[in-house]
């Protein structure tokens, strides 16, 4: 089964930086994550192929870059300029697809991110 290892994560103050990282047991195409705040319903932040094509969310576009080590089956998220409302706790994910339109999603355990105001 693919597991995902993630790190990173912590308290800082808004403005500040901060960078995850997400290390893959094997090269997976589609690879980003996902935040969920308290009391809040997961959602989209970004995501990157194994090419390096990107998307982002509106919220966080041009102060989070993804970028990854294909050699090291690895991501990473710095996130610059922090913002109260980016506090959350951040999954890194990756997809398979399985083919027939069925797909496998696998999540990291998470890592808190707390941006204080």
């Amino acid at each position: 089964q693919v597991h995902l290892v993630e790190s990173g994560g912590g308290l800082v103050q808004a403005g500040g930086s901060l960078r995850l990282s997400c290390a893959a047991s094997e090269n997976i195409n589609v690879m980003g994550w996902h935040r969920q705040a308290p009391e809040k319903q997961r959602e989209f932040v970004t995501t990157i192929t194994s090419g390096g094509s990107t998307n982002y969310a509106d919220s966080v576009k041009g102060r989070f870059t993804i970028s990854r080590d294909n050699a090291e089956n690895t991501v990473y998220l710095q996130m610059t300029s922090l913002k109260p409302e980016d506090t959350g706790v951040y999954y890194c994910f990756a997809r398979i697809i399985r083919g027939s339109g069925w797909y496998s999603d696998y999540w990291g355990q998470g890592a808190q991110v707390t941006v204080s105001s």
